[in-house]
């Protein structure tokens, strides 16, 4: 099977469901469709992950088996201008992924095409209709949990979750990942759209997801989402906090970042200040401790001024903290497990 990642004009920094695509699904990437970088290679600029051809559109595309939307702008709306490579893949005989809160099988242009080539259009945050309100009881699962939460929404959740599950696997351990968005999903090719739930269910559907494999396995890595102090965000963020009901937090946030991202007139709190936060919040439901921290330094230029950045990020949170990219995370597995 191969895939093609739609990353117009977003490629890669605004981009981080077709990075984390490249980095961490094993799936072969035929291209990647930026106007603005056609011509140049994935490797050009993210040498650590699976090389690709970045090219114009599905015209400049040989033989692929589906096109991903590797795109998650706020909001989740469908850009126009893709309309012409979603069009061309499914002539083609494509079938078609995305993580949008606009749904491509609701479009009628899309489901006739679809219809008449014989494709799949899999809108990933669709959820199911079944789901329920939470019992509570993610906590009787016999698995360790593990919930990666953050001080702002894009400073590298899932990253650090996947990271971590796969540091856990390749040293042995029993271990589960639990996908509650949109590229999670993608690359387990399972999981819930949480953003997507109706607000009663949500917590109900993380704790679905943890009873569903939590006696599989001895740790689960649940992805986080959100932030507690985002004004849009934080209803999503809580719902996973709460149903997840984790044994511990690894905190995320990036470096240098001193606004909310998308309401930059509010100011992030103080780093020190979200533990009592996240750890409050969630202490009525299930008892738990932020345990390790996760810095996104991508925006650091020297190896020398990252590693200061962590370890400034480890005093100011008390915990043991790593860029799981960029370094080790040998001592934040340790501490964890």
């Amino acid at each position: 099977m191969s895939v093609v990642l739609l990353a117009h004009e977003q490629f890669p920094d605004r981009a981080k469901t077709a990075v984390s695509i490249l980095r961490y699904d094993d799936t072969e990437i035929t291209a990647v469709l930026d106007r603005d970088n056609a011509g140049k290679r994935v490797n050009d600029f993210l040498p650590d992950v699976q090389d690709a051809p970045i090219v114009a559109g599905m015209d400049d595309v040989g033989a692929c088996d589906e096109l991903i939307v590797g795109i998650a702008p706020i909001g989740g709306g469908f850009e126009d201008s893709w309309r012409p490579d979603v069009r061309a893949a499914l002539e083609r005989g494509c079938d078609v992924t995305s993580g949008l809160h606009y749904f491509l099988e609701d479009d009628e242009e899309f489901r006739s095409l679809a219809d008449e080539h014989d494709c799949e259009l899999w809108d990933v945050r669709k959820p199911p209709a079944d789901l329920t309100v939470s019992d509570g009881i993610a906590a009787d699962v016999d698995a360790e949990i593990v919930l990666t939460v953050g001080t702002d929404c894009s400073v590298g959740k899932m990253t650090a979750t996947r990271e971590l599950y796969e540091a856990a696997r390749d040293r042995g351990v029993d271990c589960g990942f639990i996908p509650t968005g949109q590229t999670g999903i993608m690359i387990e090719r399972w999981g819930l759209p949480i953003d997507r739930v109706i607000s009663d269910f949500a917590a109900g559907a993380v704790e679905e997801m943890i009873l569903d494999r939590g006696d599989d396995h001895d740790y689960l890595f649940v992805e986080g989402q959100g932030s507690i102090v985002h004004p849009a965000y934080s209803g999503v963020t809580c719902a996973i906090l709460h149903g997840a009901m984790a044994d511990e937090l690894v905190l995320c946030h990036e470096a240098g970042r001193e606004a909310i991202h998308g309401y930059e007139d509010v100011s992030l709190p103080p780093l020190s200040s979200y533990l009592d936060l996240y750890e409050n919040l969630a202490e009525p439901v299930h008892e738990t401790n932020v345990v390790a921290g996760a810095l996104n330094t991508r925006s650091v230029e020297t190896d020398d001024a990252a590693r200061a950045a962590v370890a400034d990020y480890a005093d100011a949170i008390d915990a043991p903290a790593t860029d799981p990219v960029r370094f080790d995370i040998d001592d934040v597995l340790e501490e964890i497990l």
